[in-house]
C-alpha cells in the first residue's frame, strides 16, 4: 500500500463554523486497510504492517462482501466495556501463537472515519471530505454489520454535541478530531485541514522519591504516588518538567525528606514492560511532598507518559492524593457507536 495517512494539527480549541466536521479521537492505533480479492493489508501510521498482530480484523475484513477498498481507521481493544490501550500494545508480540491467544481474549474493533478508494477501485482522495463521509456511511451500510469488529466511528458537524463528548467522556476519550468538511485527503500531511484537540488533566500526587540526573548530583526526575482504595501509596509515574535554575536548591530539600520505603505499594523498578536497568534505582522519600500535574493518559495504573509539572501543592495533605482522581470519570466512548 503505497500510502501515508493524513496528519492533524495540535490545536487548543474546538473550531467554529459550518465548514468543520467533529470526530473522536480514539486512544488507539491509527491503521490504513486495504483489501485485493481476498488479500487484506494493515498498516500503522509508520508504514509499518500491523496485520500479523491483528488477525481477528484481518479476519473481519475479509469477510465482507465488499472485495475491494481502502480504509482509514484506528484499532482499538475493548476490555470490561472500556478501551484498554495496555492490551492493544499487547498485541504487538513476537509469538503468532501468544497473539492469537490475546486476540480471542480480548477480539480487537477497527473503528472506520474515511474512505480512500471505494469498491470498484476508484480513488476519493481528490474529494472533499462531505463526499466521502457520505460515500463511507452508504459503504458502512451496506457492507458493515450492527455490533461487528468493523464499525463506522460517529462525526458531527454540532459543536454542541462535539464539546458533549469532551465534558460527558473526558476519561475515555483521547480528544476531538476537526476536520474541514470541503478538504481533500492529503495522504503524509499535517495541515490546518484536520485539527486535535486532546483531553489533557491534572492530578495531584505525592513525590514518593527522585532520580538524580544522569549527570552531576542533582535532582533529574520526580517519582508520582497516588493513594489506592487499600490505603498504600503507588507509584503511577514520574515527571521531569522541573526548571534547570531550582534543581539545586530542591535537590537539598529532597536530600533532606529521603526515608525508606517511599512507596508502600507497587514500587518503581516492580514487574514492568516499560523496566529498565535503572527502572529500580531511586530516592526513597517520606510521603510529604504534594505537587500538581498535568496528563494526557492514565492505564494500566500509571501514567502512559512523562507529566508536566505546574505547581507545588503545600496546602494539599499526601492523604488526599488518591486514585479516584485519575479513575474514569465518565461513560465508556464505546457508547457512540451505538449511535453512528
Amino acid at each position: 500500500m503505497n500510502l501515508s495517512p493524513m496528519e492533524a494539527l495540535a490545536a487548543q480549541e474546538l473550531p467554529e463554523g459550518p465548514e468543520w466536521q467533529y470526530e473522536p479521537k480514539w486512544d488507539g492505533f491509527r491503521c490504513l486497510a486495504a483489501r485485493r480479492a481476498r488479500q487484506v493489508e494493515l498498516q500503522s501510521k509508520s508504514g509499518q504492517p500491523l496485520g500479523r498482530y491483528f488477525p481477528d480484523i484481518v479476519e473481519s475484513l475479509a469477510a465482507l462482501q465488499a472485495s475491494r477498498f481502502i480504509l482509514d481507521g484506528e484499532l482499538t481493544v475493548p476490555v470490561e466495556g472500556n478501551l484498554s490501550f495496555e492490551e492493544l500494545q499487547l498485541r504487538l508480540h513476537p509469538a503468532a501463537s501468544r497473539v492469537r491467544m490475546l486476540a480471542q481474549r480480548h477480539p480487537a474493533i477497527y473503528l472506520v472515519f474515511d474512505l480512500l478508494e471505494e469498491e470498484r477501485g476508484k480513488s476519493v482522495l481528490d474529494l472533499p471530505l462531505r463526499e466521502r463521509r457520505g460515500r463511507l456511511e452508504a459503504f458502512a451500510g451496506r457492507w458493515l454489520k450492527p455490533g461487528g469488529s468493523i464499525a463506522l466511528s460517529p462525526a458531527t458537524t454540532d459543536l454542541a454535541v462535539a464539546r458533549h463528548w469532551l465534558e460527558t467522556m473526558r476519561g475515555g476519550l483521547d480528544g476531538i478530531i476537526a476536520k474541514n468538511r470541503e478538504a481533500p485527503y492529503e495522504p503524509g500531511q499535517r495541515t490546518g485541514a484536520m485539527l486535535k484537540i486532546k483531553n489533557i488533566r491534572s492530578a495531584d500526587c505525592v513525590v514518593g522519591g527522585f532520580r538524580y540526573a544522569s549527570k552531576g548530583k542533582v535532582v533529574g526526575s520526580l517519582l508520582l504516588g497516588l493513594y489506592g482504595d487499600d490505603g498504600l501509596l503507588h507509584h503511577v509515574g514520574f515527571t521531569s518538567a522541573i526548571p534547570a535554575a531550582e534543581k539545586a536548591a530542591l535537590t537539598k530539600r529532597l536530600e533532606s525528606l529521603r526515608k525508606e520505603p517511599g512507596f508502600t505499594g507497587r514500587s518503581p523498578g516492580g514487574p514492568s514492560r516499560w523496566s529498565t536497568e535503572r527502572s529500580g534505582e531511586f530516592e526513597p522519600l517520606a510521603p510529604k511532598l504534594v505537587v500538581e500535574v498535568q496528563y494526557d493518559h492514565f492505564t494500566g495504573g500509571r501514567f502512559r507518559h512523562g507529566t508536566r509539572l505546574l505547581r507545588w501543592r503545600p496546602d494539599k495533605q499526601p492523604r488526599q492524593c488518591t486514585m479516584r482522581q485519575v479513575e474514569q470519570e465518565s461513560r465508556s466512548p464505546l457508547s457512540l457507536l451505538r449511535t453512528a
